[in-house]
């Protein structure tokens, strides 16, 4: 079992990717991945040790989404919440909670934009875990 420094440690490690959306660039055919990957779908053999590192901004649209009424345990406080597939302006499609939204207001083809939230806090350590989430961008 890892030890508590080792998965603190490992944690900051990962703060950048934790608090941005970074994905991979293929060299080749310019595709933009989220999560990212090592080789490309699309070029395969010719992509390999060309995917570069990509940072999304974090804008897009809702594709679709579906409102939780009954939620999985440590998440019972938030329900209902809502949850979307966002396509990204980049192409890559990610699920994330849509927040600062009322559920009546929430459509497909919103507009929307990545924002930091807490996720979770760990009881035990007393940790609280941040990461994306998305809202409605406000005109």
């Amino acid at each position: 079992m890892a030890s508590h420094y080792h998965l603190v440690s490992k944690f900051w490690r990962e703060i950048p990717h934790r608090y941005n959306l970074i994905g991979t660039r293929c060299g080749e055919c310019k595709t933009v991945y989220f999560p990212p990957r090592n080789i490309c779908p699309k070029c395969r053999r010719s992509s390999i040790g060309k995917m570069k590192e990509y940072k999304l901004k974090g804008k897009g649209k809702i594709y679709s989404y579906t409102i939780v009424h009954v939620a999985p345990e440590a998440f019972e406080d938030e329900i209902p919440y809502i949850i979307a597939i966002v396509k990204l302006d980049e192409g890559p499609m990610v699920t994330s909670q849509i927040v600062d939204c009322n559920l009546d207001e929430v459509k497909i083809g919103m507009p929307v934009e990545m924002a930091f939230r807490k996720i979770q806090e760990d009881g035990d350590t007393g940790a609280i875990y941040y990461g994306y989430k998305f809202r409605p961008i406000k005109r």
